[in-house]
């Protein structure tokens, strides 16, 4: 199955990413210069829309304050949703996803074996670690998703993802608020969409720092924990 470039699109989120979108956006330009690209700036207040609107290739969309990472995705996925994309691919705009390996997370849907596809860190041993509190958690999700999915996910907390346009739908239409990437996973599962996971490598963020601390990472796994399982009990309407 082959798309024309009008109906792929990369979906970037972005709050504060000055420092980093002008060299993410240059190198989707020379590694996936067929899809088109929309950078949501989530209520930034640096420079990340002048940045983005540098690039005559990109359709930047201000947020007029800052709603979070599953508002701002979400709004990607409202803009696709409008337009007749067929697979959109989400992309952080830190630095740490490699454009390079945008073409391995679309080929299963291409091929019609995934409806999303996940880009895994553990999957096979990679060099990129992340902080101890971020193993941990992702670990207790990977119990999770064995337990009650019946599948092994390896990396729910994986923000570079390939979706197509079932998937989109679904997800322009709800979509979690905070901390939305293993939670999503079980609203897909839900609705009956196959996911897939393939190994990438992933670089540290050029530039800023994590806020991760022991304590926002219990918090996280909490809250998340408790949402899938709200989700796993509520009837779809």
């Amino acid at each position: 199955m082959i798309f024309a470039a009008a109906f792929k699109i990369i979906i970037i989120p972005a709050y504060n990413k000055e420092k980093n979108l002008e060299g993410v956006l240059r190198s989707i330009r020379e590694e996936a210069p067929d899809f088109d690209v929309v950078v949501i700036n989530d209520g930034s207040t640096d420079r990340t829309s002048e940045t983005a609107r540098k690039f005559d290739f990109v359709k930047v969309i201000d947020l007029l304050e800052n709603i979070g990472i599953g508002g701002a995705v979400q709004t990607g996925f409202l803009y696709s949703s409008g337009l007749p994309y067929q697979l959109a691919v989400q992309v952080d705009g830190d630095g740490q996803h490699k454009p390079a390996e945008i073409r391995k997370i679309v080929e299963p849907i291409l091929c019609g074996e995934a409806d999303v596809v996940i880009g895994s860190r553990f999957v096979e041993k990679a060099r990129f670690r992340g902080s101890l509190f971020r193993r941990a958690g992702i670990k207790t999700f990977q119990m999770i998703n064995t337990a009650l999915l019946g599948e092994r996910i390896t990396d729910s907390t994986s923000g570079f993802r390939a979706y197509n346009r079932p998937a989109i739908e679904i997800l322009s239409r709800v979509y979690p608020d905070d901390y939305p990437e293993p939670e999503a996973i079980y609203i897909l599962k839900k609705k009956g969409l196959r996911i897939k996971e393939v190994p990438v490598e992933m670089e540290t963020r050029a530039a800023g720092r994590s806020s991760i601390t022991f304590w926002h990472s219990l918090y996280y796994m909490v809250k998340v924990c408790l949402a899938i399982f709200v989700l796993l009990l509520r009837k779809d309407d």
